[in-house]
C-alpha cells in the first residue's frame, strides 16, 4: 500500500479527473479498502478540500466548489492570476492550449464563488501577431478591475500615465486629470493589453495601453454600451494600428474579408494565423475574421482546418463556399469512361 501522503495525492488527482466517483471504484483504482477511502477523504476535508459525498446504490464522493480556496499553494490574488494566464494560453496559440484548457476547468472547479465570478467575467480578445520586442507587464488587479467594469458597464475614470519620460532636467509634466471612459473591451495585441473605450471628455472612441491605467475606484454610473465604429473589436483594434507597423495588407486592407465559426479550438487555429484575428468561443469552437484578395481565396484558406464550419458573414463568403463546393464536387466525380475503339 502507498503512503498515505502519496495516497493522498492519488485519491486527489482521481477526484479532479471525473465528476462522480463511486466509492467502490475509487477503492478499487488506489487498492485499498472501501474504509481506506473514507478516511483519506476525511483527510482531504481537513486539509480544506471540499469533498462531497452522495448517496446511492452506487454512493461515492466528488470533488465540489466550497467556501474557500484548499491550500493549493495559491492565495486568492495567486489564483486568479493563474486563471487569467491559462485563459490566455488557450486563445494565444501558445502550444499548450488542450493543456490549458484543462488545467482552467480543474482550478475554476474548485474555487470559491467569489473567485469563480471573477474569472467568467473576464472576457479577452486575442489579436495575434508577435511581439517585436519586450513589453511592460500589467498589474492582475489592474486588468480585473478594467474587465469587470467592462462586463458590468460601469463608467471608468483612471489616471494616465504620460508615454514619454520626464524632462532632461528631471522635472515631469503637470499631472493631467483623470480620464473618463465607458469601457468596451479588453484587448491583447502583439503581447499588450489595451482598453477600447468611449472617452466622455473627448467624446471619441480611444485605445489605452492598460500598462498606464492606474484605476480610481469606486466606479461611476452604469451605461449603454455605444455600437463601435467597425464590424467588431478585433477590426477596430487592427484599424487603429494600421501603418504603424508598416501593416499594409493586413486584414483591415483586403478588399474581401469575412467571418466564420471554427469546430477547433482557438490555439489549434492562432498558430496558423498570420493576419487572421482568433478568438476563443469555448473549448472546442472559436471565431475566425480574415481577409483575402478574392472570396474564392478566402473560403479556401477557410477550408484548409479539418473542421466544421459556420459563415458568419457576408454573403459573399457563403456563396464562394457554395461556389467551391460545386467545383470540388465535379474534380472528385468519376472520370466519364473512354468511348469504345472503333473496329
Amino acid at each position: 500500500m502507498p503512503k498515505t501522503s502519496a495516497r493522498l495525492l492519488s485519491l486527489l488527482s482521481l477526484l479532479q479527473a471525473r465528476r462522480d466517483w463511486p466509492g467502490a471504484l475509487l477503492a478499487e483504482r488506489l487498492g485499498i479498502s472501501a474504509r481506506t477511502v473514507r478516511r483519506d477523504v476525511d483527510r482531504l476535508r481537513e486539509l480544506g478540500y471540499p469533498v462531497v459525498a452522495f448517496k446511492g446504490p452506487d454512493g461515492g464522493y466528488r470533488l465540489d466548489a466550497g467556501t474557500a480556496l484548499p491550500p493549493l499553494l495559491f492565495d486568492d490574488e495567486q489564483a486568479v492570476a493563474l486563471a487569467v494566464a491559462l485563459q490566455i494560453a488557450t486563445a494565444t496559440g501558445a502550444g499548450i492550449g488542450e493543456a490549458a484548457t484543462r488545467a482552467l476547468a480543474t482550478v475554476r472547479q474548485v474555487m470559491p464563488a467569489r473567485l469563480r465570478h471573477r474569472i467568467d467575467t473576464l472576457r479577452i480578445t486575442a489579436v495575434e501577431r508577435p511581439a517585436a520586442r519586450p513589453v511592460p507587464q500589467v498589474d492582475s488587479s489592474v486588468l480585473m478591475t478594467l474587465s469587470a467594469a467592462v462586463h458590468a458597464c460601469e463608467v471608468l475614470r483612471f489616471d494616465y500615465a504620460p508615454a514619454s519620460p520626464p524632462d532632461a532636467d528631471g522635472e515631469s509634466a503637470a499631472p493631467a486629470p483623470p480620464r473618463r471612459v465607458q469601457p468596451h473591451h479588453l484587448v491583447a495585441r502583439s503581447g499588450r493589453w489595451y482598453l477600447v473605450a468611449w472617452d466622455l471628455d473627448r467624446e471619441d472612441w480611444r485605445t489605452f495601453r492598460a500598462d498606464r491605467i492606474t484605476p480610481r475606484i469606486p466606479t461611476g454610473p452604469r451605461f449603454c454600451p455605444r455600437e463601435l465604429p467597425a464590424e467588431d473589436v478585433a477590426a477596430f483594434v487592427t484599424g487603429r494600428f494600421r501603418g504603424s507597423e508598416g501593416s499594409e495588407g493586413s486584414d483591415g486592407d483586403w478588399p474581401c474579408r469575412g467571418e466564420v465559426i471554427l469546430g477547433l479550438p482557438a490555439t489549434a487555429v492562432s498558430r496558423h494565423m498570420t493576419d487572421g484575428v482568433v478568438e476563443a468561443l469555448g473549448p472546442d469552437s472559436c471565431r475566425l475574421v480574415l481577409g483575402s484578395w478574392s472570396w474564392a481565396a478566402l473560403a479556401a484558406t477557410v477550408g484548409r482546418f479539418d473542421a466544421d464550419i459556420e459563415v458568419v458573414g457576408p454573403s459573399e463568403l457563403r456563396d464562394a463556399f457554395a461556389h467551391l463546393a460545386r467545383r470540388y464536387a465535379d474534380a472528385a466525380a468519376d472520370p466519364p469512361a473512354a468511348p469504345s475503339p472503333v473496329r
